[in-house]
């Protein structure tokens, strides 16, 4: 097994400063932050071992031997574009900052990679998983969750995220900060409403230590992300679904069934808190079948004359 490279300050200073930068600054979440971090830290580590010490002495043939050999490594197309775009956007910054004259990664592009469009759940799974009683508190909260999560479409930290003052229960809706800090409101729907209040009064038995809406019932802090992950992968396995229940699927499964029944890609496009409608398009995924049936059913050109 290879030991870590040492970074020297000469590389990881700027990226201590870059990292600070998009937290602070741009308000990036903590994995996105996490992940430019780890993507970064690979690439100072190559970087060093080719003795460059210095993003200055960094030029684009080196760049391109740095993809090369995160490729060979067996880095996969998509997280190859991902560590890319890590290093692009921190020389873009070194610009910008006149620590750098130039971008050496300007010009240069990944491997394209094939389209990959999230799974969903059908209607009938997520009726099974969301098959939990009132037996005991911690069921009901985790229901709560899967019903809040699928009911507003929510992403993962925008769950754990929740406080009690963004839950509007006369108006049902939720008020929930996105990417980017950008606020938007989210109607949650019936079932998520009845569950929240079922779930309110069992939280304040916990003496919960915040505002948040979805608490440990060990120890009455926010639930961290990865808490959310497990429970929600327990309740798939402990239901018996086949497939694999996690938070984003669930949040996919909501924009799938919503534009199959609407139809109306700009409403859930707002729902969903995308900034482009492109990014809607592949997430809300629609088999060609349906759309053909669509087609088929709608378009004056379409309607074949009875024979």
């Amino acid at each position: 097994m290879n030991q870590p490279i040492d970074i020297p300050e000469t590389l990881s200073t700027a990226i201590e400063q870059f990292l600070r930068y998009i937290q602070v600054e741009r308000r990036l979440s903590p994995v996105t932050v996490e992940n430019y971090h780890r993507q970064l830290t690979a690439l100072a580590q190559m970087m060093v071992a080719m003795n460059i010490c210095e993003w200055k002495s960094l030029e684009s043939q080196h760049v391109r031997m740095l993809l090369a050999k995160s490729h060979r490594s067996g880095l996969q197309p998509t997280s190859l574009a991902l560590r890319f775009s890590a290093l692009r956007s921190f020389l873009d910054w070194q610009v910008a900052q006149g620590m750098l004259d130039v971008n050496p990664a300007k010009g240069i592009r990944t491997p394209k990679s094939g389209r990959h469009l999230p799974k969903n759940m059908d209607v009938d799974e997520v009726s099974q998983l969301m098959n939990i009683d009132l037996k005991d508190p911690l069921s009901v909260r985790d229901r709560t969750m899967l019903e809040v999560m699928y009911g507003a479409g929510l992403r993962l930290s925008e769950l754990t995220n929740l406080n009690i003052s963004d839950i509007d229960m006369n108006e049902g809706e939720v008020r929930v900060l996105g990417k980017g800090s950008k606020e938007r409101k989210v109607p949650l729907g019936r079932k998520a409403l009845e569950w929240l209040q079922n779930w309110f009064p069992m939280r304040e038995l916990y003496a919960p230590e915040d505002k948040a809406v979805f608490i440990s019932t060990q120890s009455g802090k926010r639930l961290s992300v990865r808490s959310v992950q497990k429970r929600f992968e327990l309740w798939g396995i402990k239901q018996g679904l086949s497939s694999h229940v996690n938070p984003h699927k669930l949040r996919h499964s909501f924009a799938t069934h919503l534009l199959e029944s609407s139809g109306d890609l700009r409403a859930v496009q707002e729902l969903l808190g995308h900034a482009n409608l492109s990014t809607t398009q592949v997430y809300t995924h629609l088999d060609f079948q349906h759309l053909a049936k669509v087609y088929d059913a709608a378009h004056p050109r379409a309607k074949r004359e009875k024979s």
